[in-house]
């Protein structure tokens, strides 16, 4: 690193001595900088490190969720012998006084474990959890199902940042609600939210196309036949196909992939989508009509077009 010196009247190299903070002239020795802070951290993580070695001297950042905003202490054991009977009565006191966010942290700690396990972006969780609060400050939850709530919590929050999720990958995350269980209580937030805020809750239209690409990849589809097949997912908006945009999206992939060098099984499609073969079947037969308005010219003519499957 080069910086200006004074006493030598040009820019020379520097060196910085750490200990003491100093920035050091190299050819003169004067000190440019004394007693600079540094700003990089203060140890290097290994991953074969012990968890248990933490070296971290702060805690996380605030929460306005939480009634002290996430910053109370917590008193922790341990780990030698010494100490252990102040410790245990402070720990039974701690454990006597009433916290009333335990149960919103340990919500919030489930809608980011089900967030994290559907790689969902720190936005959506955050959504999810003001949306949980909104309906527990109600006191109307209890005595229903609380993975339900959650996991319809998690999926009203991708609704609205326009980043959906079917209802069936939200039901794999959700430690063992069903979808029905899920659906229900989708419905009961809805409702909830809307008479609190007294006006209906913006849940953003779904569209074939958010779903396309995740389909796309779980399949290992080529970037050709991707951009294909959302073309033709854009073309199929224009036609009145009265069909969840979930079944679309998988029937769209059946046709393009029956067109490429890459042919998928049914039964594949369906596992990659959560979409019955039967209901894919039913979609693709309704949009065979319509073929040559969907799929692009250069990804298929019209004599190959033959090549698809009559339903």
């Amino acid at each position: 690193m080069d910086s200006y010196c004074s006493d030598c009247k040009k820019n020379t190299e520097v060196v910085f001595d750490h200990s003491a903070g100093d920035t050091v002239c190299s050819e003169c020795g004067l000190v440019l900088e004394a007693h600079s802070i540094d700003e990089t951290s203060e140890w290097r993580t290994f991953a074969n490190e012990s968890g248990d070695n933490d070296p971290v001297r702060v805690g996380g950042p605030s929460n306005p969720l939480l009634t002290d905003g996430g910053l109370s202490t917590i008193i922790s054991k341990p780990n030698g012998s010494s100490g252990d009977f102040l410790s245990s009565s402070l720990g039974r006191w701690q454990n006597r006084g009433s916290n009333p966010d335990r149960s919103l942290i340990q919500a919030f700690k489930s809608i980011g474990i089900m967030a994290e396990r559907l790689n969902l972006v720190a936005t959506i969780k955050d959504r999810a959890n003001e949306i949980y609060k909104k309906v527990e400050d109600q006191k109307s939850i209890r005595g229903r199902n609380q993975d339900a709530i959650l996991a319809a919590c998690l999926y009203i929050a991708c609704r609205q940042e326009d980043k959906p999720r079917t209802v069936k990958e939200i039901c794999s995350v959700a430690n063992g609600a069903t979808k029905k269980e899920i659906g229900r209580a989708k419905e009961y937030i809805v409702k909830q939210l809307e008479l609190e805020m007294g006006k209906s809750v913006e849940m953003g239209a779904i569209h074939a196309g958010d779903f396309l690409r995740r389909f796309c990849s779980h399949l290992g589809m080529t970037n050709q036949t991707v951009k294909a097949a959302q073309e033709a997912v854009q073309k199929s908006e224009e036609l009145d196909i009265r069909r969840s945009p979930i079944s679309i999206a998988a029937a769209v992939i059946y046709m393009i992939t029956q067109l490429s060098d890459d042919k998928k099984l049914l039964r594949d499609i369906s596992m990659a989508t959560g979409v019955a073969e039967g209901t894919i079947r039913n979609s693709y037969k309704d949009l065979y009509p319509y073929a040559s308005r969907m799929i692009p010219n250069w990804f298929a003519k019209e004599e190959d077009l033959k090549n698809l499957s009559s339903p």
